[in-house]
């Protein structure tokens, strides 16, 4: 069976609303842990040394891919928001960043699609 191969990012200093980024960080990562799980993705860890499952870092995250060239379908997060001041700064590496995977998915993007359509 074919596997979806990818990496999650959760940005510990991103707020949502009224949430503590505590609440905001525990927020990211269960609707990607359950995004990962619904869609049968193989989270790929680059860095052997890396502690959690998932980059909380965007240039550790963009070196890491630099250095071990893996083939990588999806690069998963919460909203854009968790990256927007990232992207804002430093558009070329978002830009490179991005060229690593196939997709880059929002799972809060794909969550009101999916609740639009349900109606």
């Amino acid at each position: 069976m074919f596997r979806i191969k990818g990496i999650f990012f959760i940005n510990p200093h991103w707020q949502s609303g009224n949430l503590s980024k505590e609440e905001s960080a525990q927020l990211q990562k269960q609707t990607l842990e359950a995004y990962i799980e619904e869609h049968n993705i193989l989270t790929i860890k680059l860095n052997q040394w890396q502690l959690n499952d998932y980059y909380t870092i965007p240039h550790a995250l963009l070196y890491d891919l630099k250095q071990h060239r893996a083939d990588l379908d999806i690069l998963l997060l919460y909203s854009e928001e968790v990256l927007e001041d990232f992207i804002d700064c430093y558009p070329a590496r978002w830009l490179i960043l991005k060229s690593f995977f196939n997709e880059v998915v929002f799972a809060d993007k794909q969550k009101e699609e999916y609740l639009e359509g349900a109606g």
